[in-house]
């Protein structure tokens, strides 16, 4: 996994969440844990905290690095939950996102990315689309445990479900909160190519009744190489009427993944 400016671009595309507005306020921790509690409680207790809401605007702050050089850019965000995310900085960059597409362009150096799913995927080992993306940035988990197949422990302050038979490509783990239930962390290792995805929910917090989080850590990491992105959420609106302009002007140069 080389990473490539295009490739972390891409990637910074797909990091977006949901975030503050003047009246979110920070949940405080106070969940205790209970070693006795089951994956079917567990899951049961995450399904209640889904995201429910179906518009959303806000600002993002992100902030990535590869240990060489730094990157840091504020965006507009705005999400259409299970149909389109869309990001614009200064309408000099734009990207959108849906279930069949993932595209970006920009103004600066006349450049665009339009395909699917199929390059990230094989960039992380294993499948990606739209509904893993959005579970992602929601606090949610990328794989829907099932009480069959999963089993539960306590693992330091968070609890902890992995499948009793860890796939042979990759090893997942999924550490939840004993608050709200939303994701405190999700794991995906892949020992035999040196791989690592990790992200780090570091606070939530109360925006209109709904749990979502407020600072997010992602760590890629191959071999030697590495990528930390860091986000943050500002000035979010939930439900108000959205538009989400997008066309690549003629002329632009493709980027090609490979």
């Amino acid at each position: 996994m080389k990473f490539r400016p295009q490739i972390v671009s891409l990637i910074l595309v797909l990091c977006i969440g949901l975030v503050s507005c003047n009246s979110a306020k920070t949940i405080t921790e106070n969940g205790t844990l209970n070693a006795n509690l089951s994956s079917k409680q567990i899951i049961k207790n995450n399904a209640k905290s889904n995201s429910e809401f179906k518009m959303l605007s806000a600002r993002l702050k992100i902030e990535s690095t590869d240990g060489k050089k730094s990157q840091s850019v504020s965006v507009s965000l705005r999400m259409e939950k299970d149909k389109m995310i869309w990001m614009s900085k200064l309408g000099i960059v734009k990207a959108l996102i849906t279930p069949n597409r993932v595209a970006f362009y920009n103004k600066l150096d006349g450049t665009y990315f339009d395909g699917d799913f199929t390059y990230l995927s094989e960039l992380l080992g294993t499948d990606l689309d739209f509904n893993k993306v959005q579970a992602l940035l929601l606090g949610e988990p990328i794989f829907n445990p099932n009480t069959k197949d999963y089993e539960a422990s306590v693992f330091e302050k968070s609890y902890m479900l992995q499948p009793k038979k860890q796939n042979d490509l990759f090893e997942l783990f999924l550490l939840f909160n004993p608050t709200h239930f939303k994701m405190d962390s999700q794991e995906i290792a892949q020992s035999k190519n040196k791989r690592l995805l990790k992200i780090d929910y570091l606070a939530y917090q109360n925006v209109d009744k709904e749990i979502l989080p407020e600072r997010i850590k992602i760590l890629a990491l191959e071999n030697e190489d590495q990528l930390i992105i860091d986000l943050e959420y500002k000035g979010i609106e939930l439900n108000q009427s959205l538009r989400f302009p997008f066309k690549i002007p003629s002329g632009y140069d493709k980027i090609e993944l490979k």
